[in-house]
């Protein structure tokens, strides 16, 4: 069996980039650029919980960073370093291949290079994640800056990773929709870093979807302390959920969680920049609903009643 630093030095060592101290020492250092703010976040990932046990090792690698990144872009920060905490019941050499090879691409991708961490031996696969980033004082795009009247968007679409997670799970049946064309929403998601920093000076608040867009955007409307209207007509459906029933379908675009797109708002008069800045980074994005004055918290439909669904949104410790 190989021994543990064997394994980091096989799987997770590569070169830090100049002036970094990356994976080999007791600590990792870097520099935030000067002017700038040092985000951080930290998602965990468990077996069973977050992910199948016989999910592509590759697919895992790439979304454990991803998850992770989808928060810098949601404050809109660009991305310096990161870290990994795997735990493995074994040491599997096909599996940990595929892992970081998933993890590592995506870390190139978005210039985010993995300079420490920790490895030990647990009864299932968990992962944890810590990215590092940096936004200019005072620019980074926080859940409180909501103001009445402002425009609701979000990036890209809607509800085809609980579509996909539904159908794995069985609670639809296969032969009702094909899971072939959602599945990569739930487990290859793509973090909208870039939309994220065109999206300073012009947004107010902002969040990543993880949890749903009701749960997500309670978030927003608690923390700026406004009510929201949503035209659920406007919701960007995924374009795997063409066809599929109406009361399915508006659940999963409403509490369907895994989306990792952004939730953001603006001045009506920004608009014309918004669609600047997510053409600028390859993105779409779509105006759904307005914050208002009201109750914090209080989400109403475009007819002006209360939106209620089953569920909110997803929960770690329910369910």
């Amino acid at each position: 069996m190989a021994a543990e630093f064997d394994l980091i030095r096989k799987y997770f060592t590569h070169p830090a980039p100049v002036g970094m101290l990356g994976v080999g020492d007791d600590c990792a250092l870097f520099s935030v650029p000067a002017g700038q703010s040092c985000a951080v976040s930290t998602d965990m990932l468990v077996e069973g919980r977050h992910f199948f046990p016989d999910v592509d090792p590759v697919l895992l690698g790439h979304k454990a960073l991803a998850v992770n990144l989808s928060d810098l872009a949601a404050m809109g920060a660009e991305p310096i370093a990161c870290v990994l905490g795997l735990s493995l019941p074994a040491v599997d050499a096909a599996w940990l291949e595929g892992f970081s090879s998933g993890f590592l691409a995506l870390s190139r991708e978005h210039g985010c290079p993995l300079v420490g961490g920790d490895t030990t031996r647990g009864s299932n696969i968990c992962l944890s994640v810590t990215v590092f980033g940096a936004v200019p004082a005072g620019q980074a795009l926080r859940r409180d800056a909501g103001q009445v009247g402002d425009d609701i968007w979000v990036s890209g679409t809607l509800g085809g990773a609980d579509i996909a997670l539904q159908l794995m799970q069985g609670n639809l049946p296969q032969e009702q929709w094909r899971l072939s064309g959602v599945r990569g929403a739930l487990e290859r998601p793509e973090p909208q870093l870039a939309l994220g920093r065109g999206l300073r000076g012009i947004a107010h608040a902002a969040i990543d979807i993880s949890d749903g867009l009701l749960q997500d955007l309670g978030h927003i409307l608690a923390a700026s302390r406004c009510a929201a209207q949503l035209d659920i007509r406007a919701l960007p459906v995924h374009p795997g959920l063409t066809g599929l029933a109406d009361d399915i379908l508006l659940d999963a675009l409403l509490g369907g969680g895994d989306v990792y797109q952004l939730c953001f708002t603006a001045a009506p008069a920004q608009r014309d920049a918004v669609l600047q800045a997510a053409l600028a980074a390859g993105a779409s994005v779509s105006r759904i609903g307005r914050l208002e004055s009201g109750p914090s918290g209080a989400l109403r439909d475009g007819q002006g009643a209360p939106l209620s669904m089953r569920r909110a949104g997803f929960d770690h410790f329910e369910g």
